[in-house]
């Protein structure tokens, strides 16, 4: 019978330092069912996470629920025939009126129309929102630097 040598058995060992945080350790989640004898896992449902669409659905666009398929290792959507209006978009309200972005900017198209686009957050605005947060800091750095301009003008 083959028996390993002592060098390989230090190396059978796998912790975190020996892989440069490589160790796949999990999500830490749980197990979702077990082992049986002969290796096949067998999932036990009363484990399994699954997420119910919400009480009004007539408010909901589509009548969707999430459920982990263990098999697969995905989220999979379950659509109800009964509540579903063709589009899978779940939890979103019919009610409530599309959130305009914050950060828009506006371009003039050929024809002279102006047009409102959403942009990204850019440096000013991080700046922007910087100084309002940091009110008393941004004061002290202008004074320091209204200090040092005087100094250099005399």
């Amino acid at each position: 019978m083959f028996k390993p040598s002592q060098p390989m058995m230090a190396r059978l060992r796998l912790t975190t330092k020996q892989v440069n945080g490589g160790y796949y350790k999990g999500n830490r989640t749980g197990s979702m069912g077990y082992f049986a004898k002969n290796g096949s896992y067998i999932i036990d449902w009363k484990k399994v996470r699954t997420y119910v669409v919400p009480e009004n659905l007539d408010q909901f666009k589509v009548g969707v629920h999430a459920q982990w398929d263990i098999a697969w290792m995905v989220f999979v959507s379950v659509v109800d025939p009964m509540l579903t209006h063709g589009q899978l978009t779940p939890f979103v309200t019919n009610r409530m009126t599309p959130t305009k972005g914050k950060y828009t900017r506006e371009i003039e198209k050929d024809n002279g129309d102006v047009v409102i686009v959403e942009r990204a957050f850019g440096g000013k605005d991080f700046l922007d929102l910087w100084a309002s947060d940091n009110g008393r800091e941004v004061l002290e750095q202008e004074r320091i630097e209204k200090g040092e301009s005087t100094e250099t003008r005399q």
